[in-house]
This record gives structure tokens, sequence and C-alpha cells, in this order.
């Protein structure tokens, strides 16, 4: 049995490792992309996986922390959480302000080809990272690695959105599409922001804690 937790525990690290290294290169590919193609949507989307990478850190240092403590948070996810919430509040800011300005003036990107790629891939991956998440975190029963899993779900709505924006603009040539992606993108971004700062103050591991406390109940 002990064996067992350890082999599970090694999986959710390397799963851990996957999120981080995988944000760390969308993020610079992202944002290389945005950047070089003017779209204001893939460049938040990339900037954005930066602060995931913060946030995987966490995770991280999390399930060290799990396996030697338990579950209640220390210091260091409570200063990578704030951390956290702080550049998605950053982020945000800048892409309702750059968003605004975008529509304002009808600035079209030169092409959303390379966010329909991206955000392809990227909804792959997180499906992937969700299922194998859940499924780990079930195996040791452990509610912060299931909320982990949960909360992954975020980046996937965002790849969504990516997508849903690169393809409406690539269909319309629409500029005020990529624009209103972003103002999504930013959305979720406050929201991500808020959760970290209120786990940082609760202690709770994620909103969608909940989900694990269903399926436990079933």
């Amino acid at each position: 049995m002990k064996t067992d937790k350890t082999i599970l525990y090694k999986y959710a690290v390397i799963l851990a490792f996957i999120t981080v290294f995988y944000n760390l290169a969308e993020g610079l590919i992202s944002v290389y992309f945005g950047i070089q193609d003017e779209t204001i949507s893939l460049f938040g989307f990339g900037v954005d996986s930066f602060v995931e990478v913060i946030s995987g850190i966490g995770i991280w240092h999390m399930l060290i922390r799990i396996k030697t403590k338990g579950e209640e948070r220390d210091e260091f996810e409570k200063t990578a959480l704030r951390v956290t919430g702080t550049s998605f509040y950053i982020l945000t800011a800048g892409l309702i302000i750059t968003a605004l300005y975008n529509l304002y003036i009808w600035h079209k990107p030169e092409t959303t080809f390379w966010g329909i790629v991206i955000s392809l891939i990227s909804i792959i991956t997180m499906s992937a990272l969700i299922f194998f998440k859940m499924k780990v975190g079930r195996a040791l029963n452990s509610r912060a690695l299931v909320a982990d899993a949960n909360c992954t779900k975020t980046c996937l709505y965002l790849s969504i959105i990516l997508l849903a924006a690169s393809v409406g603009y690539e269909l319309t040539g629409l500029g005020g599409i990529d624009s209103i992606g972003a103002l999504l993108i930013a959305y979720f971004s406050f929201k991500e922001g808020r959760e970290a700062f209120e786990k940082a103050r609760t202690g709770k591991n994620c909103g969608c804690e909940d989900d694990h406390k269903k399926s436990s109940a079933d």
C-alpha cells in the first residue's frame, strides 16, 4: 500500500513538471507569435501561461508538503499564490486597456493562424492533464490534488476562447473578434487572480474543490 502511494506521488510530481514546462514553452511561443502577428488574444494567452508556471511551481511544492506533512497549506505556497494573484490582476488590467484601445482603432491582426494551432494543441494537452491529475488525485484520496485537476479546467476554457477568437477572425476578418477574445481571457485571468488570493487567505485548495466532495459522496 505504501509502495503504491509512493508511485502515485511520483506520477503526480511528473504531471506537475509536465504542467510547468508545457506552460513555459506555450508562453514563449504564444507571446512570440502574438507580437509577430499583432494578435492580443494570443499574446494574453501566452502571458497567462507564464503566470501558470508560477502556480505550477506552487503545486510542485504542495506535492512535497502533502507527502511529508499533510494537506494544510504552508507559507511558501501562500506567497506563491499572492504572487500569482497579483500577476493575474496585472495581466487583466493590461489586456482590458489594450483590447479596448484595439477596439477603438479597429485594429486587425496580421493572422490568427498560430492561435488556432496553439489552442488546439493546448486543448488536447490540458484535457489529458486534467484526466490523469484527477485519476491520481482520486487514487490518493487527496482533495488538494483533485482540486488542482479541476482548476486546470480554466486553462482548457482559455484555450477554447483562443480557438474561437482565432477561427472567428480567420473566417470573418473582423478585428474586433480578437479583442473580444482578449477581454474574455482577461475575465478568466481576473477570476484566477481572485481565487489565488482567496486560497492564500483561507487555505482552501480551489473554488472547484466541491467537485471532489460530490464525487466522494457518489
